[in-house]
């Protein structure tokens, strides 16, 4: 197989990536497994933006059937279960209940929607819906109003995690992923293309036989630092926000809440001791780089909790928000909650077609859930141009450390304590949680606490952090403690500082 090192009729790679989201990541997996020479540049970390910051789910997208989005449901839909196959360490099933109390929409209605919802996309090993009592159920524990509610289906995934487990696995096949590391120009020349990539050595050239732009929210911005790109093509970039309170109830169970604006928000159990809430839909017209959850968003959201739960929360009761931008394909909405999630991909080959063998593909758009089958249909669009390459494979292949059955975790975790004894359990559960088979890989020889080097707090070691810097390409203590995990919410104070201090010395020359 053909290393993102090598050089092919020329050319130092065949496919240059530029975004490592979740889509660039998963179409430099798929084209690597193809064949492909690959490589990708990233001008932050993996996952910095806009796929660290989603509501944290793989699913249907229930409230897309109202807006007549049933194509893209359904392809949601079968994905959902192959995901959870593919890396059951960082997604794992969920049930929702959706109260009929304060909804806007009647319950026939809701009712047929799930209805489709359990049928469309082939389900088999999820549960499908039921109708329940809360004031006869559990699961009405904390609701201020307690009538008839239904609880569906869906799966959670560690997002940031599902990024980076993509990166890993196209560099395990030979693709090059360099973070840190931003186009500055890019132009046709030769039959192919001659890009001008910085990174924190200086900048350097690159040549390739095809772009992809999977630049997310930067998409329209690469688009400009190529001459004579196609415009025709419009990203609608929509803010989403999200609140991190104390527990909000009992249980290992979501909420899906209706609001009187017939938008939806999610309360989702979140790192044992939290519930996650959230998301919000705001039209965002400045530049695409980190967002920040706005008053009024937080606001919106305590009002949601205030409707539903029995127990207010207060502002000052918040323990973290994030915020972040989807670029949306401009189907020109008047409603941002209505926006298509669907994507579109756009092929240029440039001015009247004169350069037929320097092809760009653009992304615009997409969602966690589906970004496997549209790495799939961009390697599709591709395909002319490496008539030599493999066919689809990815459908099938699990992710680094997701080579165990989906119902399989708790064995796991049983087999990582008899191999660890001395060991705590529920460090042996996060770590499974995190890095699922490639664990070991990590405790290597590890007999006790002590062999995992200095502890940082929450359980989090000098081993771990050396893992993640070699293996993960973390660089950063919010790389850590944000992205590659959710540690920061357990840490002390001033554990980011030492996390930063201790990278920073092992990235240091000798």
């Amino acid at each position: 197989m053909a290393s993102g090192n090598e050089r092919r009729d020329g050319f130092d790679t065949d496919l240059l990536v530029v975004g490592g989201g979740i889509n660039g990541t998963g179409i430099a997996r798929d084209a690597v497994g193809r064949g492909l020479s690959v490589t990708l540049v990233e001008q932050d970390d993996l996952a910095a933006h806009t796929s660290s910051a989603s509501t944290k789910l793989i699913h249907g997208g229930l409230r897309y059937l109202e807006y007549g989005e049933v194509r893209l449901v359904r392809e949601a839909l079968i994905e959902r279960e192959r995901l959870w196959a593919m890396a059951p360490h960082i997604i794992w099933p969920l049930r929702f209940v959706l109260p009929q109390t304060n909804s806007p929409r009647p319950a026939w209605m809701v009712r047929a929607g799930l209805f489709l919802y359990d049928h469309l996309g082939g389900r088999e090993r999820l549960p499908a819906t039921e109708t329940i009592r809360l004031a006869e159920d559990p699961r009405g524990e904390g609701l201020r109003q307690r009538g008839r509610a239904f609880v569906y289906s869906d799966c959670w995934v560690e997002d940031s995690r599902l990024v980076v487990l993509n990166a890993r696995d196209a560099a395990d096949r030979g693709a090059t992923v360099l973070t840190r590391t931003r186009l500055v120009d890019a132009e046709r020349a030769g039959g192919g293309w001659r890009a001008t990539v910085a990174g924190t050595d200086g900048e350097r050239i690159v040549t390739a036989r095809a772009l992809v732009n999977a630049a997310g929210p930067w998409v329209a911005d690469i688009l400009s630092r190529v001459p004579h790109a196609r415009d025709d093509r419009g990203v609608r970039l929509v803010k989403g926000s999200h609140i991190v309170v104390p527990r909000l109830y009992e249980g290992d169970h979501a909420f899906m809440l209706q609001n009187p604006d017939r938008r939806i928000v999610f309360a989702i159990p979140y790192e044992g001791a939290f519930t996650l809430v959230g998301t919000t839909d705001e039209p965002w017209a400045g530049a695409p780089g980190r967002a920040a959850i706005d008053p009024h968003e937080t606001d919106y959201l305590l009002e949601t909790i205030a409707r539903y739960f029995a127990a207010p929360v207060a502002r000052g009761q918040i323990v973290w928000s994030y915020a972040g931008i989807r670029p949306l394909y401009d189907d020109k909405a008047a409603d941002a909650s209505a926006v298509t999630r669907d994507y579109v991909l756009d092929l240029d080959c440039g001015p009247a077609g004169a350069n037929e063998n320097a092809p760009m593909l653009s992304i615009f758009g997409g969602k966690i859930t589906t970004y496997r089958k549209l790495a799939e249909h961009a390697m599709g669009e591709l395909a002319r141009f490496f008539p030599r390459a493999h066919g689809a494979w990815t459908a099938g292949a699990t992710l680094p450390g997701g080579d165990f059955p989906a119902e399989g975790f708790e064995t796991l975790v049983d087999s990582l304590t008899r191999d660890y004894p001395a060991l705590d359990r529920a460090l042996l559960r996060r770590l499974a949680r995190a890095y699922g088979t490639r664990a070991r890989a990590l405790l290597g020889d590890a007999r006790a606490a002590e062999d995992l080097g200095e502890d940082f707090g929450a359980g989090l070691t000098a081993r771990e952090l050396d893992y993640l810097a070699a293996t993960e390409w973390a660089r950063t203590a919010e790389d850590v403690l944000y992205r590659r995990s959710k540690l920061g919410l357990h840490v002390p104070p001033g554990t980011a500082e030492r996390v930063d201090a201790y990278l920073a010395r092992a990235a240091a020359p000798a």
